[in-house]
């Protein structure tokens, strides 16, 4: 089947964007095509795939993401950036409301973080610490600050729902071999955790930048995680470490974003959604084949690098 695709990125955390829109495709087909076209040795590689997808309701469209391995997470507020950019200019429309997998976002575009960058506000939540949810055995009904003896007995996590699952510790200096190590014990999807979750590492730079550096559930250690981020910075205000409604920037190897949480839960960021190329591609036999790029926007890369 061929397919047109935006491949696009929020901080360094890339995709291929499909309008999926009166598509009907079974959740298995889609699988294929996530795991063909975010192969980093084909044609067009990424994190995942991302669709836009018809509204309901109050939704003006929907968003759903599957990433690299072909399973589909709860939301990826990276990915959400890109596909309310592409909603947004479909529809001629500067704010909206998103339908995601078991939640709604709002999202509006924003001014620009730098000349040139194409900048969309995303609100999402309210973030949840009820671990039952996940599930995740054995630790209590909420983990704040505290170790898991089954993860390492010297670091304490906080366990955070946004609404997709995240353990997130803060640290003096990241260390990304033991963040491996530990994202690929939750990877493994062991009897206590039996749908996995995304694991952060986040560094306080100041009061009013952090950066965070995320093993993501399904894709392993990535540029940038969009709900990561946002439960980090919900975590440092329900940990006292920073106030709630306070304008912090985050840094992560992709970029950064603007964000904000509230004390019930609510987080926004503000960041990019960069579209590099547009174009189409076949996808057969689990392989991605014959991409043929209609339109590079060099003018969006070289504005994202400048950052």
């Amino acid at each position: 089947m061929r397919f047109d695709i935006i491949k696009c990125h929020g901080s360094g955390n890339d995709f291929a964007l499909i309008d999926a829109r009166g598509l009907d495709l079974p959740d298995t087909a889609w699988a294929d095509v996530a795991r063909a076209l975010a192969d980093r040795a084909g044609p067009v590689g990424g994190d995942g795939i991302l669709l836009l997808t018809d509204g309901a309701g109050a939704a003006a469209f929907g968003m759903r993401i599957f990433n690299a391995y072909g399973s589909e997470p709860e939301t990826c507020l990276n990915g959400l950036r890109c596909v309310a950019r592409a909603g947004l200019e479909a529809l001629g429309l500067d704010t909206a409301t998103v339908r995601l997998k078991t939640s709604e976002a709002e999202v509006a575009r924003d001014a620009d973080l730098a000349p040139g960058v194409y900048t969309v506000r995303e609100t999402a939540g309210p973030a949840t610490l009820a671990v039952a949810d996940w599930p995740l055995h054995g630790e209590g009904e909420q983990i704040v600050d505290r170790p898991i003896t089954r993860l390492l007995p010297t670091l304490a996590f906080t366990a955070v729902a946004i609404p997709n699952p995240h353990l997130i510790a803060f640290v003096d200096e990241v260390d990304e071999a033991e963040l491996v190590r530990i994202g690929a014990i939750c990877e493994a999807a062991p009897d206590w955790l039996p749908n996995r979750a995304n694991v952060s590492f986040v560094h306080m730079r100041n009061d009013r930048e952090v950066y965070v550096r995320t093993f993501e559930r399904g894709v392993g250690l990535t540029n940038a995680c969009g709900s990561a981020m946002g439960a980090s910075i919900f975590v440092a205000g329900l940990t006292g470490r920073l106030p709630f409604d306070q304008p912090i920037t985050v840094r992560n190897r992709g970029g950064l974003v603007r964000a904000s949480a509230s004390a019930d839960g609510m987080v926004t960021l503000s960041g990019n959604a960069t579209f590099e190329w547009s174009g189409s591609v076949t996808v057969k036999d689990g392989r991605a084949h014959d991409l043929i790029v209609t339109e590079r926007r060099a003018d969006e890369i070289d504005a994202w690098a400048r950052i």
